[in-house]
């Protein structure tokens, strides 16, 4: 029994240490005092630039699954997603549809285990980079995507364009502030309420519940004056009640955290300043170049300002996006309730981030 352990404890040792730390996403959801929900999510990627656009798909637009043994499951969009792509490839890392559902993929890496491809069951199946445009495609809502998941077979895929396997978990939230997770561990699809609307990478999502325990004392009220003999002890500043939070980039440690700001948030009347809220929170999680950058021998991170290469707030109440970038941290914000899903079905827009990767700046006169 004790060299069972023991081997369990290397394996899971060694799957932390062979992922790269730029690999850190963090994902979190908040509600105002009016029942408006904003969810969203840091994307870091420190090896090189994503090269992320904004990608409007129309409604009725036709999608095919690429699997490795040919085309896969077709289905046709009944909502139009806008979202956040990568490597200029269509797949969405992060979007929503026009219902207010959105979906973000999150890496998983070392513990992301597909089914197996099954030629036979092609006409069922998509892969990992398929699964956000399957269900803002299809699904109004998490408890429709929870149904319509049950009926298709997710199997594992390479991105061309950079040779990166997409070892990937979902969180799916809609309007009503409902959260789910996506995991497929051992095979199999499995799939978790999230109450607490946070998610980061490894290990799997009811890890990071079962770790929370070791956390109960962490509180945003300070600690009170201690005497011990003669002696009168005092906190030494605000913030004594979250001592012991840990602050590595650690999925596990970004994961508590996320849940520490979440959960004792200021409490905001409307989306909007909810929105300026969240990011504040999300702004706890950027990471800078050189800081946590993975593995030697990775390509390079020419051009790159920081690890953390975007972050969102997506309105899934009024159906607005809001981001930053890493080279301007000024917050943009498109309107999707303008956008026109029913141009063109075929044929996918794309705007680039940034129109120029530089910060802008407000000049004060003081004459």
């Amino acid at each position: 029994m004790k060299r069972l352990f023991t081997a369990a404890l290397l394996s899971l040792c060694c799957a932390f240490a062979l992922q790269p730390a730029a690999w850190a996403c963090t994902g979190i959801r908040l509600t105002s005092q009016d029942g408006g929900v904003v969810y969203g999510r840091t994307m870091e990627w420190g090896t090189f630039d994503l090269n992320s656009r904004i990608t409007i798909v129309p409604r009725g637009h036709e999608f095919t699954a690429a699997t490795p043994a040919g085309s896969g499951m077709r289905w046709t969009a009944r909502y139009g997603i806008v979202g956040l792509d990568m490597m200029e490839s269509d797949s969405l890392a992060d979007a929503m549809n026009e219902k207010g559902l959105a979906v973000g993929m999150f890496y998983h890496p070392g513990f992301a285990r597909y089914p197996d491809l099954d030629p036979a069951r092609l006409p069922q199946t998509i892969t990992s980079m398929d699964l956000p445009g399957y269900v803002l495609g299809s699904f109004a809502s998490v408890e429709e995507a929870r149904a319509g998941l049950a009926s298709v077979r997710v199997v594992g895929a390479t991105d061309k364009a950079s040779g990166v396997r997409v070892e990937g978990h979902w969180m799916v939230t809609d309007a009503s502030g409902k959260c789910l997770v996506v995991e497929f561990t051992g095979g199999e699809m499995k799939l978790f309420d999230n109450p607490l609307g946070v998610i980061t990478n490894a290990p799997t999502f009811d890890w990071h519940l079962t770790n929370l325990r070791n956390y109960l004392n962490l509180s945003p009220v300070a600690l009170p004056d201690k005497k011990i003999d003669d002696l009168d002890f005092a906190p030494l500043g605000g913030g004594s009640g979250m001592i012991g939070l840990p602050g590595d980039n650690t999925p596990p440690s970004r994961f508590v955290r996320a849940v520490a700001w979440t959960s004792t948030a200021r409490k905001t009347p409307t989306p909007s300043e909810t929105v300026y809220e969240f990011f504040r929170i999300l702004d706890n999680f950027n990471i800078p170049q050189g800081a946590a950058e993975g593995h030697a021998g990775q390509a390079s991170a020419q051009g790159m300002r920081s690890s953390t290469i975007w972050t969102t707030g997506w309105d899934l109440t009024g159906r607005v996006l809001y981001y930053h970038t890493q080279h301007n941290r000024r917050v943009r914000r498109l309107d999707i309730n303008r956008i026109d899903f029913a141009r063109d079905p075929q044929t996918l827009r794309h705007r680039p981030l940034d129109t120029v990767k530089s910060q802008d700046y407000q000049d004060l006169d003081l004459r």
